[in-house]
């Protein structure tokens, strides 16, 4: 599997990114935003956590205009997978390659904890390895992570399984305890929780491991 993690000014989980892809068994390249093609191999593009261009602007905003998210969308045009994860969440819904907004959490307050994670769908390359209702333990770290959509967008998500995760107990507001969603053929995925920083025992858990093993087996035999 060849993975690419974009970096972006403010990007601070970049690296943990990198070393959850790398101990799936993927090559990683580690690509500035300033740049304007992806590697012509690429299988995945990791978007990390962080505060890109220091979210003084609407989340993400900033970052979905930089050079190389073009590319970004147009290797998810072609199908090729994409993983958002926290500010990457919201730079996916600011390029529009996934639907809705993320808006500041419920308690206007940042949160930075361990959180419940149910798995809603296991029919994706990212929940594959899972059972569906399980729950993990998974770190969130954001202050913009109340998901917002109209009723004909949930409803929509709803209807073809499209919610990846749901939070067991709502930190930040978000409708229907939406944590992550797919797109619609189910390739990339954008989620607030950190799956990359709970996949080594020492840093406190390892339940991002199984979806990163997913994806490798998934794209090993694409």
């Amino acid at each position: 599997m060849k993975a690419a993690v974009v970096v972006f000014p403010g990007s601070n989980c970049d690296r943990d990114l990198a070393v959850a892809f790398q101990r799936a068994g993927a090559d990683v390249s580690m690509i500035w935003h300033k740049d304007t093609e992806l590697p012509g191999d690429v299988d995945i593009v990791g978007i990390p956590g962080g505060f890109s261009f220091g979210d003084y602007l609407r989340c993400g905003a900033i970052a979905a205009n930089s050079p190389i998210c073009r590319s970004v969308v147009k290797h998810a045009e072609r199908g090729g997978y994409v993983l958002g994860i926290c500010n990457g969440f919201q730079v996916l819904t600011e390029t529009g390659l996934l639907p809705g907004a993320l808006m500041r959490n419920a308690n206007l307050k940042f949160i930075c904890k361990p959180v419940g994670l149910e798995v809603a769908t296991t029919d994706s390359a990212f929940t594959s390895g899972y059972e569906k209702g399980q729950v993990l333990t998974v770190p969130v770290a954001h202050h913009d992570g109340n998901y917002n959509a109209d009723p004909e967008l949930l409803a929509r998500l709803q209807g073809d399984d499209r919610i990846a995760f749901r939070y067991t107990d709502n930190p930040n507001g978000s409708m229907d305890s939406i944590a992550g969603v797919l797109s619609a053929n189910r390739r990339v995925l954008g989620m607030m929780p950190h799956p990359e920083r709970c996949v080594d025992e020492r840093h406190g858990g390892t339940d991002g491991v199984a979806m990163f093993r997913a994806l490798m087996d998934q794209l090993a035999t694409a």
